[in-house]
């Protein structure tokens, strides 16, 4: 079967989950426009290219099924989740990774726009913000949660709510509350319990973390350097006997000699002999390495140290030898006899949602979007992310990079008229450079891999579930 035909095939079992036949067409359409390399993935420029002799009416169908149509993202994802994870090995393990991307946009009426942070720009600015859940494994990782962030002023406007139709049952939550929220719902459906990934942003936070460990999901997170803990061999002393009146004393008590310190202390205080080069992953032209130091420690409670104690856990520090200090801090409940190699590589897995996000950005149209609604927001990015997750499975299913990735889906649609002139440019517009539709041929994929047991994705009457077998 060549890779036409799994996408067909991928389509009707996406499709499924739409609950109206008419939206059908418009599901594959708008897919094969986010394959087609076009510089713009927004619904008219798709229209355009993947219906040319219908482009007005392609992009009035378009324009009602993603930002329009009643069809849930949600169950989008999960069918996305079910085509690719078969194909995934976890033999060596899986992580979730959470992280959130957000999108330039000008304006204040698109949903959840407003001045804060940007990873994209790396400032402030006016953006929106949306946070996901990934599962990973050695060969790759795919996003299986997407909800936009909501700013607190957004959830407070009354108006501005109702015009971009967000929902009356999404108030204000934090990224972290937002995450925690998406891997409750994910582990609710029978999602297997991997170990979770995250960066400072979210790491920082004692409260996160400890929801992760009461939800028995192992962490090895990024942490800041200001972040207090009790080093090896310091044990504070216990509470205050109870009075009986009032709340129980919890806070471990501290004297001149027993004192919490930053993990930045700590490191600083460690020997040369501490830490050791390890190499991690194969990069493009050389292996990855680091200096890295790993020891048992106990969170002291936020950066005072006013907080219960603490199960003990690994701090994780790296520390390039060109630096003048550390430069990264990881806290992580694995095992204790986790090897240091095993540490580091948990730890740097956290840059395949880095490389989600790059190419979901770069090929996939994913912040291309030019609407205003929640809807249509959510609708795009999961359509995105299907699109991202077919050509992920073909990767998988071939052994090959995704250089390859949008050939077989380009012959299958027509070239663009010489005479066509997109809505709202001149009239004596440059005409287009022709398309060569048989420079390069369809890609057969090998789909004779030996098979493994893997963690399947299937589907009750009732509801989607995550089963492991």
């Amino acid at each position: 079967m060549g890779a036409s035909e799994r996408f067909d095939r991928y389509m009707e079992h996406l499709s499924e989950g739409l609950g109206h036949l008419d939206r059908h067409a418009g599901l594959k359409g708008y897919c094969t426009g986010l394959m087609l390399p076009l510089s713009r993935k927004s619904v008219e420029p798709m229209a355009a290219r993947v219906d040319p002799m219908h482009a007005s009416a392609r992009h009035q169908s378009l324009h009602h099924f993603v930002a329009k149509a009643q069809w849930s993202d949600a169950e989008m994802l999960r069918r996305v989740a079910q085509w690719v994870v078969p194909q995934m090995d976890f033999s060596r393990g899986g992580w979730w990774i959470i992280d959130d991307t957000g999108f330039p946009k000008k304006g204040k009426h698109s949903v959840g726009v407003a001045r804060q942070y940007c990873g994209m720009l790396g400032k402030q600015d006016n953006c929106q913000v949306a946070v996901s859940v990934s599962l990973a494994c050695d060969q790759g990782s795919v996003p299986v949660a997407w909800q936009l962030y909501l700013p607190e002023d957004w959830s407070k406007d009354l108006v501005r709510r109702r015009v971009a139709g967000v929902p009356e049952e999404v108030h204000f939550a934090t990224k972290t509350q937002i995450a925690l929220a998406q891997l409750r719902t994910l582990l609710a459906e029978g999602a297997p319990h991997h170990c979770v990934l995250a960066d400072a942003g979210y790491g920082v936070d004692a409260g996160f973390r400890q929801t992760l460990s009461d939800m028995g999901l192992l962490y090895a997170v990024g942490v800041t350097s200001a972040v207090a803990v009790w080093p090896p061999g310091v044990e504070p002393l216990p509470p205050k006997r109870y009075s009986g009146r009032g709340r129980p004393p919890v806070m471990p008590r501290r004297t001149a000699r027993l004192q919490p310190m930053s993990v930045k202390a700590l490191a600083l205080s460690l020997p040369a002999q501490a830490f050791h080069t390890i190499s991690w992953r194969e990069g493009t032209n050389e292996p990855l390495s680091g200096r890295f130091a790993a020891l048992r420690v106990r969170h002291a409670g936020g950066n005072a140290g006013k907080a219960r104690l603490r199960s003990l856990e690994w701090l994780l520090v790296e520390w390039p030898a060109d630096q003048a200090e550390p430069t990264k801090y990881v806290l992580s409940t694995l095992p204790e006899d986790t090897p240091l190699n095993e540490l580091v590589a948990a730890a740097h897995q956290r840059w395949r949602i880095e490389r989600d996000y790059q190419d979901l950005k770069q090929d996939f149209g994913l912040g291309h979007y030019e609407g205003r609604g929640w809807r249509g927001f959510h609708h795009h990015a999961s359509l995105s992310i299907a699109a991202y997750g077919f050509l992920m499975t073909e990767r998988l299913i071939a052994d090959k990079p995704v250089g390859s990735k949008k050939n077989f889906i380009e012959r299958q649609v027509p070239a663009v008229p010489k005479d066509y002139i997109p809505r709202g440019a001149p009239a004596r517009a440059a005409a287009r450079g022709p398309f060569d539709h048989d420079a390069t041929p369809s890609p057969e994929l090998r789909t004779d891999r030996p098979s493994r047991a893997v963690p399947l994705l299937w589907q009750s009457k009732r509801k989607t579930t995550f089963v492991t077998q």
